[in-house]
């Protein structure tokens, strides 16, 4: 095949995949939230509080131990299950259970979920226990907000920074 064909072709072959990438790219249009509507996420990684309290080992306990293996407390690994709830405008959304993941139950337990909803004004309420009460909530918040058609709010837990965040 003689070159300035060749090359001629494989300019237009060139122009083609280009042009395929440059609308694919752009087209279709997608949005995370659907149109006329916004997003409420709760979102969140906790590590529960530990299921039981340490105790000091005694001389006789640690002397049987291994010298590496010696540490003076012997502390649970399980954690406490998580229980959370969410409320918006008044009725429940969420109500959840969560165990500790790993092999031992002592990593923290996550947790998402999006939930849509007409935008304009709502009422929110995000509780959360993480310890062996029966009764109430470690955690609460309550807040009113105004949510725009598209907008996506955020509610995510840091226990370090006093709970709940809503941005």
């Amino acid at each position: 095949m003689n070159t300035p064909l060749r090359y001629s072709l494989q300019a237009v072959l060139y122009l083609g995949f280009a042009a395929f990438v440059a609308y694919f790219s752009t087209m279709p249009v997608y949005s995370p939230v659907p149109p006329g509507s916004a997003t409420i996420t709760l979102s969140f990684s906790h590590a529960a509080k530990p299921a039981g309290d340490c105790r000091r080992r005694t001389e006789a306990e640690l002397a049987q131990l291994p010298p590496n293996m010696r540490a003076p407390l012997d502390c649970p690994r399980k954690r406490f299950p998580i229980r959370v709830e969410m409320d918006i405008d008044g009725t429940r959304q969420i109500k959840r259970k969560l165990g500790a993941s790993g092999l031992s139950h002592d990593r923290a337990a996550s947790f998402y979920q999006k939930i849509t909803v007409p935008p304009g004004p709502h009422r929110l309420a995000v509780r959360l226990r993480d310890t062996a009460r029966a009764e109430g909530f470690d955690y609460e918040r309550e807040a009113d907000v105004d949510l725009r058609p598209g907008q996506q709010f955020v509610i995510d837990f840091h226990a370090d920074n006093g709970g709940f965040e809503f941005r």
